[in-house]
């Protein structure tokens, strides 16, 4: 659910990413143009999620895919 702050501002959730990988965007700039924000945003995001250990990414030519980790 995409919520804003105070500022105005929009807020993802977690889950927003995980439910934007699992629709089929893989880049972060799909899961960007998905939930309305910044590719810069969501491919900081991401690598969060990534080192938390919620996703993860492989290289393709010049570009990351990402996925839902498979636990």
């Amino acid at each position: 659910m995409v919520d804003s702050d105070e500022d105005g501002r929009r807020e993802y959730s977690d889950d927003d990413f995980l439910t934007a990988i699992q629709e089929g965007n893989q880049t972060a700039g799909e899961i960007a143009d998905h939930l309305g924000c910044t590719r810069q945003a969501a491919h900081y995001r991401l690598k969060q999620l990534r080192d938390e250990g919620r996703v993860e990414s492989d290289e393709v030519g010049n570009q990351l895919l990402w996925s839902i980790t498979r636990l």
